[in-house]
């Protein structure tokens, strides 16, 4: 589990549960089943010190431990670079900010509730940003951002528990020198690359939330050193290029459901460029404009996209419900038994005693017949 977060290079967290938390997914998809609690358990202080840490890097992200000082200069530019809200509860209220760091450290690991419920719960004025978070809230948030104190796991509701680094990252980590800017930017570039194999500047600068110019010389930098080649792919205008590690595989062979928030899907134009794939996230979509649903997970069958399914968990029945499945064009012949026996053992991993197929989409009469109730 921990190897393949180290070559994704970092798992993005949402948290919206209408199936499953989003950061689990990517792993499952390249594992198949495993304990969920792994990886709840790798970003906890406990038995063994903490594999995995959680920052905003392609948003809010748990990645490899090893990866936070590639992060420390995000760290430093939180009184320029987070924000509105954060940086204003550091202005206007820096005897907040400085309590709630204290608190952290007297009684950590804590959540927003438990110190709200200790410092009380001003909401802003006149403002809904950050979902009307409290000022106690925003401090936390800002110290996070400039690493002052760092996430140690989700208590009840998905809420954040904070901690000082010191009480959860590893010394090692603590103690290693912070590289330069421009050296981390550099390292976390052919992180991205390693992740992707080929891929445009724009998809490296994407991986970690890098600004233009700071991307642009990373890659031209290693292209310099060799870490990255050149490369040409046929139907891209765009240059590419390719991490000297990558290497062709003979065949493709996957059959995976991929979460909304998937690495190898959540740059929308790559996944267009790469499978002509053309790909929304209908959250925030009027239930009656949506194409495809809700929570649309897309299916990678071989070395294409050949379908795309809106999932939920009803686990007060029981039931994997896929509201909706839609074919790509020309699709395999074995694409609905292929996706069904994908289903049933996503269903088996959360823990749900069947799969059931609504009658919208045009994969849906073919995909209900290809499984087993």
């Amino acid at each position: 589990m921990l190897a393949t977060v180290r070559r994704l290079g970092l798992v993005q967290i949402d948290s919206v549960n209408v199936l499953t938390r989003a950061h689990y997914l990517p792993l499952f998809s390249r594992l198949g089943p495993y304990r969920r609690e792994w990886l709840d358990d790798a970003a906890v202080p406990g038995r063994r010190p903490v594999a995995l840490t959680e920052y905003w890097a392609h948003e809010a992200s748990l990645l490899p431990v090893e990866s936070h000082p590639l992060l420390r200069w995000r760290m430093q530019t939180a009184d320029s670079d987070a924000w509105g809200g954060m940086r204003r509860i550091a202005v206007e209220r820096p005897d907040l900010v400085s309590q709630v760091r204290a608190s952290v450290a007297a009684q950590g690991p804590v959540s927003a509730a438990e110190l709200e419920a200790w410092h009380g719960k001003t909401l802003p004025q006149g403002s809904h940003w950050g979902w009307r978070w409290s000022e106690v809230k925003r401090a936390l948030e800002y110290l996070f951002w400039s690493g002052q104190v760092v996430a140690a796991g989700r208590g009840s509701g998905f809420q954040r528990r904070y901690d000082v680094p010191e009480r959860v990252l590893p010394a090692s980590v603590l103690d290693e020198p912070t590289p330069s800017r421009e050296e981390a930017i550099r390292r976390l570039v052919a992180i991205a690359a390693r992740a992707h194999g080929v891929a445009t500047e724009p998809d490296l600068r994407d991986y970690f939330r890098l600004a233009a110019a700071d991307s642009q010389r990373a890659v031209a930098e290693l292209v310099e050193e060799g870490t990255l080649v050149p490369a040409s792919v046929r139907g891209w205008s765009p240059a590419a290029y390719l991490h000297t590690d990558a290497r062709t595989p003979r065949t493709a062979s996957a059959r995976a459901l991929l979460a909304p928030f998937d690495p190898l899907v959540w740059t929308r134009p790559r996944a267009e460029s790469l499978f002509a794939f053309r790909y929304r996230l209908e959250i925030y979509v009027p239930a009656a404009k949506r194409v495809h649903g809700y929570y649309v997970l897309p299916f990678l069958l071989g070395d294409r996209l050949v379908a795309r399914v809106d999932l939920k968990a009803d686990r007060a029945a029981g039931v994997l419900r896929v509201r909706s499945a839609w074919a790509e064009p020309q699709p395999p012949e074995e694409t609905p038994d292929e996706l069904a026996a994908a289903l049933v053992e996503l269903a088996g991993w959360l823990s749900l005693d069947r799969v059931a197929v609504d009658d919208t989409g045009d994969l849906a009469p073919h995909l209900a017949r290809h499984l087993p109730w």
